[in-house]
């Protein structure tokens, strides 16, 4: 569910709000608001007007911020006009933003950090229940248009109206699920009464968006048009001309008891099969709401305000929402004003070909330079997949490939504004293509290396301009893994670093500056969960085991396939450097994974490794009803290294921010979000037990288990 769902938003004084790109898009659109406002109206956020029609147009505009979200002082606002309009009694009242990013982007998230007490938030959310509630009950015609993003309580403010018009390119969704919640303004118990529940509950259960069009076939809402076309949509809506969506026989029958019960068995299910309940509460609880209240719109909304509540201040909800802003803390590490136009890309292999692939998704130019055709040629494939599922008008799909040049000839080193070399991990290799490559770069022209384990002090050596080598590590998958290592060296030029995380924010990618160091932070990271893993495989653990322990603790997969996934060619080659460095702080490399390598068993790509790999997909059998089974040890075995590094890291001096580790962690290998990372795990879990157990396991298995000395100064 959430958890394996990439999402690209950003925040705005604390709200959620849709991709910057869809914003710019939308920038320079005019708006149909209705009469111009007075500048001297006596609210903050909103403005009022009526037009010659004796229609009211209420617009959201939130001061000094460039999307709409829903604060306390917001509500206060709202709930002090919609008395207003009561007391005027308009024809009409049209609901608009007057932000050109779009209608409301939900919450304001800012507000939910750290609450603690779920009495305190059911007061206040039921307050805010109470104006959304004073908006559905007023006595004349309200109609919501929407433009851009209706997110969230953006949308639980479109669904209280009594009309929905939507504008072409507008999307919708409930992403509460993401944050460790759902829908607590009213929204679960609109949404299934006007869409059918087995839709409307899914698009709550997974935090999908919707756009325009699918809204208006799921009857969420009643027209879609251009903007030119709004005001007289508006009249249509207002004055009883345009036909109102209503729930079906099937939404109905639906909410029939002894039907939501079977429902509801079947929607448990399949949010196990991507959520424990024991990780996320919040699709259970989504379900068990709709299960017992479902068929009375009042008991739902009541109970819908203590079951928020309850999950505000669950640990899961509280360490989604830090992960939220991790994000936005990242994003605001790129800094702007990127400057890269053209890049060339050099290795047209798996990370080569899908780091070109996304950048022209992303809008750039792109030569793509191999020694061999097929290369390019899979490369290219594999982009024109991609596009296919993420990019959604044909033409786009056409622009992004034709911005992915094939240049055998590497001839785009010469006008690349960065070149970014992904060949194979060999010193020897890497610096032979920088001898080739640097007399044919332009004068301002930077140079950067996909390695993941290579120091940057050993590739600058041959380099006449060091000072422009920077490190650009992305994760497999490219399209999929946020996280963008920024590697620098002591020569760097800090201009060159400047313009490196800018590049990493332009291609709606999450930096993290860490200094040049054997594994930088993810792989040093990672090796010792991995290795620990061999170790047990020696100790006869079953393999599906190792990988139920990871996965238990919250891990998206277990190290045994994340082993094969990354490949083990890869894997023991990381191992065998990182181990050259840090010696017996690592598990030994076992030899019988050196022989599967030997053998071409490398995993996923060449599908089989510890696993056989069919269609992208490790086949597993369960594990017996009868055996071992997971235990504390082994999941403290697997986890507690990574969490150990990471503090080794903060020591050395490798990385500056814990916060900004714990978000390298989840967004570069998918650590368990709903931990908060492996940082704040233990922080959670307390540092001292941390300390305590690691020492109880260095005496057990060795001393690569003991706590690093920079435990006794973290915070």
């Amino acid at each position: 569910m959430y958890r394996r769902r990439a999402r690209r938003c950003h925040a705005d004084r604390g709200g959620v709000t849709m991709d910057s790109k869809i914003m710019t898009a939308l920038g320079d659109r005019v708006l149909s608001l209705g009469p111009q406002p007075a500048s001297d109206g006596p609210y903050k956020n909103l403005k009022l007007t009526r037009d010659a029609d004796g229609v009211a147009w209420l617009l959201f505009d939130r001061t000094d911020a460039s999307a709409n979200t829903l604060s306390a002082d917001v509500m206060e606002e709202f709930d002090a006009a919609l008395a207003a309009i009561e007391t005027e009694r308009p024809a009409g009242l049209v609901i608009r933003s007057a932000k050109p990013s779009g209608f409301i982007a939900g919450a304001d998230v800012n507000e939910f950090r750290g609450a603690s007490d779920p009495a305190m938030v059911e007061t206040r959310i039921r307050a805010a229940h109470a104006v959304v509630d004073h908006l559905e009950a007023l006595k004349l015609p309200t109609v919501a248009v929407i433009h851009g993003f209706c997110l969230g309580g953006g949308l639980e403010v479109a669904l209280a109206c009594q009309s929905r018009i939507a504008v072409d390119g507008a999307r919708f969704g409930f992403p509460e699920v993401m944050l460790g919640l759902h829908p607590g303004l009213g929204g679960t118990a609109r949404f299934t009464a006007l869409v059918n529940p087995t839709q409307s509950m899914a698009l709550m259960l997974t935090g999908r968006t919707i756009d325009a069009r699918r809204a208006k076939s799921l009857g969420l809402v009643d027209t879609v048009t251009q903007e030119r076309h709004v005001r007289n949509a508006v009249k249509d809506a207002l004055f009883g001309r345009l036909k109102k969506a209503s729930p079906g026989l099937l939404a109905r029958a639906a909410n029939f008891g002894p039907v939501r019960g079977l429902l509801a068995k079947r929607m448990r299910s399949e949010a196990a099969k991507a959520a424990p309940r024991e990780h996320y509460p919040a699709p259970y609880a989504l379900i068990d709401l709709w299960e017992t209240h479902g068929g009375s719109k009042s008991a739902m909304l009541k109970a819908e305000q203590a079951s928020f509540a309850k999950l505000m201040v669950t640990p899961t909800a509280q360490n989604l929402i830090r992960v939220f802003f991790l994000r936005e803390q990242m994003k605001k590490a790129a800094g702007s004003g990127n400057t890269v136009k053209h890049v060339h890309v050099i290795g047209a292999g798996a990370m080569g070909g899908d780091i070109a692939a996304w950048c022209a998704g992303q809008g750039l130019r792109v030569s793509l330079a191999d020694m061999k055709a097929e290369p390019i040629a899979g490369a290219v494939k594999r982009a024109a997949e991609l596009y296919g599922k993420i990019i959604r008008k044909p033409t786009e799909v056409r622009d992004a490939l034709d911005r992915l040049i094939p240049d055998m000839d590497g001839e785009g080193v010469r006008n690349a504004d960065l070149i970014i070399e992904a060949v194979p991990e060999k010193l020897e290799l890497k610096q032979k293509v920088y001898a080739g490559l640097e007399p044919r770069m332009k004068p301002g022209a930077i140079l950067a290396t996909n390695t993941s384990s290579i120091p940057l002090q050993d590739l600058r050596t041959t380099l006449t301009r060091p000072e422009r080598l920077v490190g650009l590590h992305f994760f497999n998958p490219v399209s999929r893994l946020q996280l963008v290592e920024v590697v620098s060296h002591d020569g760097n030029d800090a201009q060159v670093l400047k313009e490196a995380l800018a590049f990493v924010g332009a291609i709606d990618r999450l930096p993290l500056s860490v200094k040049s160091s054997p594994g930088f932070l993810v792989n040093r990271a990672l090796t010792p969960y991995m290795l620990e893993a061999m170790v047990m495989l020696d100790e006869k653990t079953d393999q599906r085991l190792i990988d139920a322990a990871a996965e238990q603790f919250g891990m998206p997969m277990g190290p045994i396939e994340l082993a094969d996934q990354v490949g083990l060619d890869i894997c023991l080659a990381v191992g065998d450097m990182l181990r050259t460095k840090f010696g017996d702080l690592l598990p030994p490399t076992p030899a019988w994974l050196r022989e599967k390598v030997a053998k071409g068993e490398l995993g996923r790509k060449t599908g089989k490794g510890f696993y056989t790999w069919k269609d992208g997909k490790a086949e597993k059998a369960p594990l017996p009803e009868t055996g071992p089974r997971v235990t504390d040890q082994m999941i403290d075995r697997l986890v507690l290294p990574m969490s150990n590094v990471c503090v080794a890291c903060l020591r050395e001096g490798i990385v500056d921010d814990p916060d900004a580790v714990d978000g390298a962690m989840i967004f570069g290998t998918g650590y368990a979000p709903f931990r908060g990372g492996p940082l704040n795990y233990a922080r959670a879990r307390g540092v001292e037990n941390v300390v305590s157990t690691m020492r109880a396991l260095a005496e057990r298995f060795g001393e690569r288990c003991a706590p690093d000395p920079g435990w006794d100064n973290f915070k």
